[in-house]
């Protein structure tokens, strides 16, 4: 039935939309992750619960990443080509993965005063939203598409530019165990904003050749 299907949406003229589906509820679950490291460090959250959280979230997400590659085997039509889909989903899991090192390692650094890293987790969900926008416009607008990853890409350049404050603010002062604690954790961030720029580029570099 899935082939039969698939061949009706070719001569329609569709896009695979399961593989969208599975893009957005990859970038669903990121957003929660998200969301879920913004609780912990306002407090809204203890790190122990966001721990046990996040690795229900991290679940659902290597769910919606199997159910791409999967689609991707017997796709006969996708929206942009399936190298491009798998290095975008690949830095989306990238950008769930190293939020869950940022949640896990707050649990075990158990550093205080973590909501200063708030505006990097502010441009973190920026990331994602853009991303979500540039998922949905590959069938509805693509014009749309580069323009979007654009607003991704300067998100994830936004939490460099922060990383690097934080870092000198790290150094400016007495390197206490706590002080190189936060060096890592500020560092789980960085990552998270590179997977961003990453994902940014695949699903540019795909929309580009259409």
């Amino acid at each position: 039935m899935k082939r039969l299907r698939r061949i009706r949406d070719l001569l329609a003229g569709r896009m695979d939309s399961a593989i969208t589906e599975a893009l957005l509820g990859q970038l669903q679950a990121t957003k929660e992750g998200a969301w879920l490291a913004m609780a912990m460090i306002g407090g809204e959250v203890g790190r122990t619960g966001a721990h046990e959280q996040m690795r229900s979230i991290e679940h659902l997400g290597d769910e919606e990443r199997a159910r791409l590659v999967d689609e991707l085997k017997t796709a006969i039509v996708t929206p942009i080509d399936p190298e491009d889909l798998f290095r975008l989903s690949r830095s989306i899991d990238d950008v769930l993965d190293s939020l869950r090192d940022f949640v896990r390692e707050s649990h075990l650094y158990r550093v205080p005063d973590q909501i200063r890293f708030s505006p990097l987790l502010d441009q973190v969900i920026v990331g994602i939203d853009a991303l979500e926008n540039a998922v949905r416009g590959l069938a509805s607008r693509p014009s749309g598409v580069v323009a979007d990853a654009l607003e991704a890409k300067k998100a994830g350049g936004a939490i460099r530019r922060m990383y690097q404050y934080e870092i000198s603010r790290i150094f400016s002062a007495e390197l206490t165990a706590n002080a190189m604690k936060e060096r890592e954790l500020v560092r789980r961030l960085e990552i998270v904003g590179m997977a961003i720029g990453d994902a940014a580029d695949a699903i540019a570099d795909g929309a580009m050749k259409r």
